[in-house]
């Protein structure tokens, strides 16, 4: 079997994983959660914090990077979304439209403009090749290969998210230095290059599948929230683990109240594209229950459609109104200073890994 991506040894002289005092990545969390102090406590302790660009405008986000860099000189990464086709048909789209106006209202809010926005793709990437954080990943797809070298040649290492192994091996032979590979267990939005209607993999089986295709550190994510699942992915083959649902609870994270509240319970996941237009996976509420069935892919139309009612939800406290972007194991998520979940995840997984050992011998 070939393998795609450079060849590279157990140990990648130079990468940043490797100099990691624990294999944990702290995923974007775009939309909220992400702020410049969570994603320096994560570095300050020894992970590797992210920050999300998504929704972000570039002057936002230069000023986000100023922040951590003020908390912190350990290094961090920054997320960008990689931006779909502008004239991709949007069949379904005015009618769902039509059909969550009431819900607007029902908050005292009005639909947004559903438009298409490239999120401030070209200006985003100048950005973090003129500051240089140690890392920055993609998500929705990979970048042109001459936009990885300019930002490897900058000093930035090049990640890309993949769901499945044909995207893993894109995103290889493209120049990424890293892929994350994400499970269908995993919170938010997918991070597949097309919104389909396929039956994700989860972590476990992607990781295997990719390890046997690309020769490339692979950092998995998807369920994740415990040491004992860290260490089965470790186990599994992964170079890191890329947690997001784990620091949800974080004193440090900018989740609500009321959606602190609904992470703890026991209440289940589901995938929808009622929020947003594309598929991701929630906590399932009235609002997903309601108008799952009916939300056609159209992304980014409906997020920025459907933002206006959805910040009022929260404003109002109401967690049937607004997306509760959770992965499927969200109630085992720890609450408390971002560092000491770090710390004990890892630990819990070094743990589950010496326990392992003893019953294989």
């Amino acid at each position: 079997m070939k393998f795609a991506g450079a060849r590279r040894p157990p140990k990648c002289l130079g990468m940043v994983l490797d100099e990691l005092q624990h294999p944990i990545v702290l995923a974007p969390l775009a939309g909220g959660a992400s702020t410049p102090e969570l994603t320096a406590a994560v570095s300050e302790a020894g992970g590797l914090g992210f920050l999300a660009s998504g929704y972000l405008t570039p002057e936002a986000l230069e000023e986000r990077m100023g922040a951590v860099r003020e908390l912190t000189d350990a290094p961090f990464g920054v997320n960008l979304f990689v931006p779909g086709d502008p004239e991709v048909k949007t069949p379904g789209l005015d009618e769902y439209l039509q059909r969550v106006a009431p819900e607007a209202g029902r908050y005292g809010a009005e639909l947004g403009d559903a438009r298409y926005d490239d999120d401030g793709y070209a200006q985003k990437l100048a950005l973090v090749t003129e500051h240089r954080p140690a890392v920055v990943s993609f998500t929705f797809g990979c970048p042109a290969p001459d936009r990885i070298g300019a930002l490897q040649e900058a000093g930035v290492e090049a990640w890309v998210t993949t769901t499945n192994p044909a995207e893993a091996e894109v995103a290889a032979k493209g120049g990424a230095d890293a892929l994350v590979l994400q499970g269908s267990e995993a919170g938010g939005h997918r991070g597949s290059f097309a919104d389909l209607d396929d039956e994700p993999l989860s972590m476990l089986v992607l990781l295997r599948l990719v390890a046997q295709r690309v020769r490339l550190p692979l950092i998995a994510t998807g369920g994740l929230t415990d040491g004992p699942a860290v260490a089965a992915a470790l186990a599994g083959g992964a170079a890191a683990v890329q947690l997001g649902t784990a620091f949800l609870q974080a004193d440090e994270a900018g989740t609500e109240p009321v959606y602190r509240d609904a992470l703890a319970s026991g209440s289940p996941t589901a995938l929808t594209r009622a929020f947003s237009g594309r598929r991701a996976r929630g906590i399932v509420n009235r609002f997903m229950t309601e108008h799952s069935a009916e939300a056609p892919a159209a992304y980014p139309q409906i997020h920025y459609a459907t933002a206006p009612l959805r910040a009022a939800a929260r404003q109002r406290g109401d967690a049937d109104g607004f997306n509760l972007w959770a992965g499927q194991a969200h109630e085992l998520a720890p609450s408390g200073p971002a560092a000491e979940i770090l710390r004990s995840i890892s630990d819990g997984a070094r743990q589950a890994l010496e326990a392992a050992a003893n019953r294989a011998l």
